[in-house]
């Protein structure tokens, strides 16, 4: 089935001023809960795999997959992140050293190397574990041009490591393009996780990646669905921001959480100290909406399970 890009966004009239008044703003960037591996989210039937992808850089796709997986990790599911984008900020935040010779995702592109030689558990969480992105992934691109099946060689690799550890969750943090990196991502997953930035021009990115995904459904996967939109760097206090929400909620009901994010300090900060922004300031609002959008995303799994069952 195609699936339809969404219409560009309208330019929002401000007729009444951009910003709410002080006393709508939203509320202080603190509440009560607590983290701990002892919360329970059900388990998936199988693994579920889904890339996170939009090649807009900027919209909260490394911040998303390391917080999601460190919050499915503490509801005591096993989950495996692979950084993907040679910069290796997902292997920054997670607390994995991903310094030029340490090996990781290029060794498994390039050299077939296996999944588990080469991943490092993340002091997150128990359950949690990390394949490393190097700078060296950079040349993979060019260094797989001439390779046989080079769009299929993370697919072949995870295949290999999910029938030997059936890990729950596996996520994959793709770099800011639509090139062979993101390729193999989008040939390996099953379903695609857009993180969408409540700005102007959000939408414009995505209808560029839906026509990718349209593209790799009918040529190299066609298992590959869109099943999770999810609203990142929302501001509450602007009309914008609205705006750009209620456009993707309506192309996308089906797809999109009812969790969004908002834009938190504590998110921003939490990277720089190799942490996740649930262990680093659990009581921060940018915590509880990623473990919201975690257990909406295995509340979704345990349904699909019901699914099959009855099916």
């Amino acid at each position: 089935m195609t699936i339809t890009p969404p219409p560009p966004p309208r330019r929002v009239v401000f007729d009444e001023p951009e910003f709410g008044r002080p006393d709508q703003d939203e509320p202080d960037d603190l509440i009560g809960f607590s983290v701990s591996r002892e919360t329970s989210l059900p388990k998936p039937a199988h693994t579920r795999t889904l890339v996170i992808a939009n090649q807009k850089g900027g919209v909260g796709k490394t911040t998303t997959a390391v917080n999601l997986a460190t919050a499915l990790a503490l509801g005591g599911l096993t989950v495996l992140v692979i950084d993907l984008d040679p910069q290796g900020n997902a292997s920054t935040a997670l607390g994995v050293d991903h310094r030029e010779g340490v090996q990781g995702t290029y060794e498994v592109l390039t050299a077939n190397s296996p999944i588990e030689s080469l991943i490092k558990p993340s002091p997150e969480s128990d359950g949690l574990w990390v394949l490393p992105a190097t700078i060296d992934l950079a040349g993979a691109e060019i260094g797989l041009v001439t390779t046989p099946a080079r769009e299929s060689r993370l697919l072949h690799a995870l295949r290999v490591f999910n029938a030997k550890y059936s890990p729950d969750y596996v996520f994959i943090d793709c770099p800011p393009s639509l090139g062979l990196l993101t390729l193999n991502a989008l040939v390996a997953a099953e379903e695609i996780l857009i993180p969408i930035q409540c700005e102007y021009y959000a939408l414009e990115g995505v209808s560029q990646l839906l026509r990718t995904i349209n593209l790799v459904k009918g040529s190299m996967n066609d298992h590959l669905v869109l099943s999770t939109v999810l609203l990142t760097m929302y501001d509450g206090r602007t009309r914008l921001a609205a705006q750009v929400a209620a456009e993707v909620r309506e192309h996308f009901p089906a797809e999109t959480l009812q969790a969004t994010i908002p834009r938190s300090v504590r998110v921003s900060e939490a990277p720089s100290y190799g942490q996740s922004v649930i262990t680093y300031h659990s009581a921060s609002a940018g915590a509880q909406a990623y473990l919201d959008a975690a257990s909406e995303i295995a509340q979704r799994g345990a349904v699909m399970n019901d699914e099959e069952e009855s099916a």
